[in-house]
């Protein structure tokens, strides 16, 4: 069995993850201003000076005013801090807006009292109450996110063999599964996002994921030992065309760029690749038998899942479905829940994984 290269985990964890902190606290929040530092370097981390580029900001907010913390790259992860005197009646509708305004991968609402509750931009909804160990619940909480590393770089080499320009039967194969898949109406994020933000905030979420349109999922289909088409963030499923720009090959992981590497025509103009190729590059890596991987933002009952609500697009995400892959009965036919996400599916080809799903998947994720 082949497992994701020492280096790759090397090379992202050689330096703990560092943080910083950007705002001015409430009088509620204070405690937690002073305190989570502490329990964060417990953890690992270590406070960022100023002229580093953080891994994760704790950005404190205000009602009035949620302000952006502005990153200077986006690999940072930021986590918001909101205090509120009670818990909204309908929290998801009250509170996602201001995830969104504060350009947030979590938001952190302390209620004086009763405790933290937590959102993330998947939805994903936890409670912490107050009392002994409080702070470092906190910790444990954000952790997930705070620590995550984001494989969204691409390298781009022009060195397609221009007998697949204009693609080949595999890629045929991938724009057929895009069509069919896009009959199925599937909703384009884990929930129905356009009916709880208004156009300017649902922006802000395309631009937080880094795409240029959300979409059902991503699909992808094995060329050979080490390449893999698949498709491009944020394009129509339904009219995959052009090489380079609607389907890509993806050749490798470069874990000291923390990039993917990726084959394409010298005349295009490339579209960057799914944020979750770095995903499917771990499985196929594994897993020769594995010809096809789709990932949709649906689910399916008795699936098992992933524990922990890592953002998509991550390297600990990625590890956590390889995880869940490698202990599947089959593992070239898998069906794995990435929690509060979706799903991930293996197959011997796209054709197999659309056969076992159709009429089996649940539109809407179930959020925890």
């Amino acid at each position: 069995m082949v497992q994701p290269r020492d280096d790759a985990r090397f090379s992202l964890e050689k330096t703990p993850p560092s943080f910083s902190l950007f705002g001015e606290p409430t009088e509620g929040l204070r405690r937690v201003a002073q305190e989570l530092p502490q329990a964060l370097q417990a953890k690992g981390y270590r406070p960022a000076p100023a002229e580093e580029t953080p891994r994760a900001v704790l950005n404190f907010i205000r009602a009035d005013k949620p302000t952006p913390y502005r990153r200077r790259a986006q690999g940072t992860m930021v986590v918001s801090f909101l205090e509120l005197p009670e818990v909204p009646q309908d929290p998801i509708a009250a509170l996602y807006s201001y995830l969104v305004r504060a350009l947030s991968n979590m938001l952190v609402v302390y209620v004086p009292g009763r405790g933290a509750y937590f959102l993330t931009l998947e939805l994903g909804q936890y409670h912490e109450p107050e009392g002994p160990g409080f702070i470092e619940r906190l910790a444990e909480r954000i952790h997930p996110v705070a620590s995550s590393v984001l494989v969204v770089h691409n390298r781009f080499e022009p060195d397609l063999e221009p007998e697949l320009w204009q693609g080949d039967e595999l890629t045929e194969s991938l724009s057929a599964a895009g069509r069919r898949l896009a009959e199925w109406d599937l909703l384009p994020a884990a929930f129905p996002i356009e009916e709880i933000l208004p156009p300017e905030d649902l922006r802000h979420v395309k631009r937080l994921y880094g795409i240029g349109g959300l979409s059902y999922g991503n699909l992808s289909v094995r060329k050979d030992e080490r390449r893999f088409w698949m498709s491009a963030s944020g394009v129509d499923k339904a009219n995959l065309r052009e090489i380079g720009r609607d389907i890509l090959l993806v050749t490798d992981y470069d874990p000291l760029e923390n990039a993917m590497r990726l084959s394409v025509p010298p005349h295009v103009e490339p579209r960057r690749v799914s944020v979750d190729a770095i995903e499917h590059w771990m499985i196929y890596r594994e897993h020769p038998q594995v010809g096809a991987i789709i990932h949709v933002h649906a689910w399916m009952e008795n699936v098992p899942s992933t524990q922990f609500n890592y953002p998509c697009g991550t390297y600990e995400l990625a590890s956590a479905v390889a995880e869940k892959v490698r202990e599947a009965p089959d593992p070239s036919r898998a069906v794995v829940g990435l929690k509060n996400h979706g799903l991930t599916i293996t197959g011997r080809s796209l054709e197999d994984i659309l056969e076992r799903i159709q009429g089996r998947l649940l539109r809407q994720v179930p959020m925890s």
